[in-house]
């Protein structure tokens, strides 16, 4: 019977094996470039009191694109800031108007950069010789104790939220302020897992500590600190310990350190403590002229201090807060924020986002491998940034309190509706072209590829 057979087998394998050879394999992709990630810097506010063209090389603050490119910089997370003075008078209002600027920031240069929201979007932007816009909004007062508000914020493009400023709010305690709640609130404790639901990344920088480790222990996925550096070099409170570093290492998350020089050295900290001493008539007296703490305000205090500097720290001293932060929590564990535009000083030689090749050329110098630097220069940040997704699945609501998910945003608050000043509000509904919250109109956003009319004078490809 084998025999009967074993010619049509030989022919069989004569017949299949040239096709079996012939079938392609398929290539294996190519591992995505490292890229460098900033998750911090106040540039919409500075934008917003005085507006300049981020598409030229400026000689005053801290970043524009031209300055992004020479720095090697691959994404930006640009702060929605909400001042304290606006809370509980108008603090979405001004939240969802610095985003739109933010927007337009973006829009406006497109042969610069592309807004994201994402790990993908930041690496195709990267592969197209762009760079990368991100939102993160600065102030958990900015929702008015709504999470209808939150959801909001995310759809229009927030991917963190830092819980406090250095004000405490309604729901959780500041590191620069008194305490009322010993840390989160029942409500807070919602918040922090609606943020989790969303995939809107839990920031920590500026809580409290009770706040910190109440949001570490109720999170179900890992927490950053997007502009904190470390408490044993520099005491300033809104600094971590390092009992908190290592609870945030065992969390999974990631802490970026900030580059104020008063966060990075005591002896910085107490120069600053008494020039705010000697200062404070002439601050008074600023104040007095705009209580509202407006463009006037601002620009006087630019001039004063100024005129008034504080002692010169190296730039190195940034790498001397990643390496021990680097000891403590792990090499996982450890990122850059840098909180330009948002800081009245800078370490000497580290004067603007230009000067950010210096930090993984130190870190090289100092022993750290090749890896270890893409990981601290981004690659932490986008594995904490990429897992969004997986958590947005697991996370489910686990409270009945928490409301279903909003499918439109013309809902109200419990208890009748939103408020700026005495007048109840209703928000109205959501549009792709106009946001109409609060009656501020916002202007429709521009597409991402504008033909002969941006403001983008290079002709280049950045």
């Amino acid at each position: 019977m084998l025999k009967r057979f074993a010619p049509f087998l030989v022919l069989f394998i004569v017949v299949a094996a040239p096709l079996r050879a012939a079938t392609p394999v398929k290539p294996v992709p190519p591992a995505a470039p490292p890229v460098t990630v900033d998750t911090h810097a106040d540039t919409p506010s500075e934008y917003l009191d005085r507006p300049f063209d981020l598409g030229m090389l400026n000689t005053r603050g801290h970043f524009d694109y031209p300055r992004m490119k020479a720095g090697g910089l691959d994404a930006e997370f640009f702060a929605a800031y909400v001042p304290a003075k606006y809370a509980g008078k108008g603090a979405a209002a001004y939240c969802m108007k610095i985003m739109e600027t933010i927007h337009e920031m973006a829009d406006m240069h497109p042969s610069w950069v592309r807004f994201a929201t994402s790990t993908s979007d930041i690496r195709a932007a990267v592969a197209d010789h762009r760079r990368a816009i991100l939102i993160g909004i600065e102030g958990g007062h900015a929702i008015e104790d709504s999470l209808e508000l939150l959801r909001a914020f995310y759809r229009f493009g927030a991917r963190y939220m830092t819980l406090t400023h250095t004000n405490t709010n309604d729901w959780a305690d500041s590191s620069g302020d008194e305490g009322k709640h010993n840390g989160l609130t029942p409500f807070g404790k919602q918040v922090v897992l609606e943020m989790n639901r969303l995939g809107m990344l839990v920031d920590i920088s500026h809580v409290s500590d009770k706040t910190f480790y109440d949001a570490v222990e109720v999170s179900k996925a890992p927490v950053i600190a997007s502009h904190s550096s470390a408490r044993a070099l520099a005491s300033a409170p809104r600094n971590m310990t390092d009992d908190m570093l290592r609870a945030l290492s065992k969390n999974g998350g990631v802490a970026m350190v900030n580059f104020y020089p008063v966060f990075l050295s005591d002896d910085i900290a107490k120069a600053s403590k008494a020039r705010d001493e000697k200062l404070k008539p002439e601050i008074a007296a600023l104040k007095s002229k705009d209580p509202s703490e407006g463009a006037e305000y601002q620009e006087g205090m630019r001039k004063l201090m100024a005129a008034n500097p504080l002692p010169k720290v190296s730039w190195t001293v940034i790498v001397d807060h990643i390496d021990h932060m680097v000891k403590v929590a792990g090499i996982d564990h450890v990122g850059i924020g840098s909180d330009f535009d948002g800081i009245p000083e800078v370490p000497e030689g580290m004067e603007d986002i230009s000067k950010l090749p210096a930090i993984p050329a130190e870190l090289k110098r100092r022993g750290y491998s090749e890896g270890d630097i893409h990981k601290i220069m981004g690659e932490n940040f986008m594995r904490v940034f990429g897992e969004w997704r997986r958590w947005r699945r697991k996370c489910k609501r686990r409270s009945s309190n928490v409301a279903p998910a909003a499918r439109r945003l013309d809902r109200r608050r419990p208890g009748g509706g939103l408020q700026i000043a005495s007048e109840p509000l209703a928000v109205q509904p959501s549009s792709r072209r106009r946001y109409d919250w609060y009656r501020i109109q916002f202007r429709p956003r521009r597409p991402q590829h504008v033909s002969g009319r941006s403001r983008d004078r290079s002709k280049s490809t950045s």
